[in-house]
């Protein structure tokens, strides 16, 4: 099963909203998701380039990166296609995106996302406290 990168098109709009909370409310259990609304993917991508993940015509995750600052800021997986190459697919097309160092915040709590980027050759360069807890700030440094 071969997974496809493409462009965010609008009519991906409602699926989306639908995988980010699902998939917030399947990883972030520790945190108080009563306020969590569809509406709150359309807030967290503005003024970012969207790319999609697609599998036998599926949508199965997606990124979205601040362009200008080099920025991964979301990636999110249907958890229901955790641990099939989703994240590796999408992840490898941001870091091709980058123009300089990349980077990006993930929560200490999300163990499993943290492994991730470390194997993905991320490094850890802080810490800092966010209103959600404690986050890494990550840096992916671009091979030339």
């Amino acid at each position: 099963m071969s997974i496809r990168i493409r462009p965010y098109q609008e009519a991906d709009r409602p699926f989306l909203r639908t995988l980010y909370l699902a998939a917030r409310k399947a990883t972030f259990t520790w945190l108080d998701q009563s306020e969590w609304a569809l509406e709150d993917f359309d807030r967290s991508v503005i003024g970012e380039k969207v790319i999609v993940a697609e599998r036998e015509g599926k949508i199965v995750g997606f990124a979205s990166i601040l362009l200008h600052d080099n920025f991964l800021h979301n990636l999110f997986i249907d958890p229901e296609a955790q641990g099939q190459g989703v994240g590796s697919h999408l992840i490898g097309i941001v870091e091709q995106n980058f123009t300089r160092t990349g980077s990006l915040k993930c929560l200490v709590k999300n163990q499993k996302a943290v492994s991730f980027y470390l194997k993905r050759g991320w490094e850890t360069v802080s810490t800092g406290d966010s209103s959600t807890g404690e986050y890494y700030l990550f840096h992916f440094r671009l091979k030339r």
